[in-house]
């Protein structure tokens, strides 16, 4: 598993918005300016990111993304779920019936307890947890 740019950047604009968690939506503009994002990027970034449920629009005078659910209970995989698509580390091991090879592969197996593993870390990591790691950072 790779994490592109669009992970990353997805993710810094989730700890923006968990961040500022006060109620009050953040704009395009604020969350780009902070995050040094390009509002375009950001754009598609927040697309994919309110299809997942993640953030929600506000549209008209004051009207920004604000987080769906508070950042305690939304974790780093869903995140790179919805900007990244599967996080398996292999395709046989995200669709075993996608490889013909897969009842005789001796990788399968190792693939799989990564891909479990990987999966356990990143859901007991939250948009909280990596938000208050940022503060200490700052501090």
């Amino acid at each position: 598993m790779r994490i592109t740019t669009k992970g990353c950047y997805g993710l810094r604009a989730m700890i923006e918005l968990a961040s500022q968690d006060g109620g009050h939506p953040l704009s395009m503009e604020m969350i780009s300016d902070s995050r040094n994002i390009s509002r375009k990027y950001l754009h598609a970034l927040m697309t994919s990111l309110r299809s997942a449920g993640l953030v929600k629009s506000i549209r008209g005078p004051g009207g920004g993304y604000t987080l769906a659910r508070s950042p305690k209970n939304i974790n780093i995989k869903e995140i790179l779920l919805a900007l990244e698509g599967p996080l398996a580390p292999s395709s046989c091991s995200e669709e075993p019936s996608a490889c013909e090879r897969s009842n005789t592969c001796p990788m399968l197996g190792l693939w799989n307890r990564i891909n479990d593993v990987t999966e356990k870390l990143l859901e007991g990591v939250t948009l909280e947890d990596v938000a208050q790691e940022e503060n200490q950072l700052k501090s």
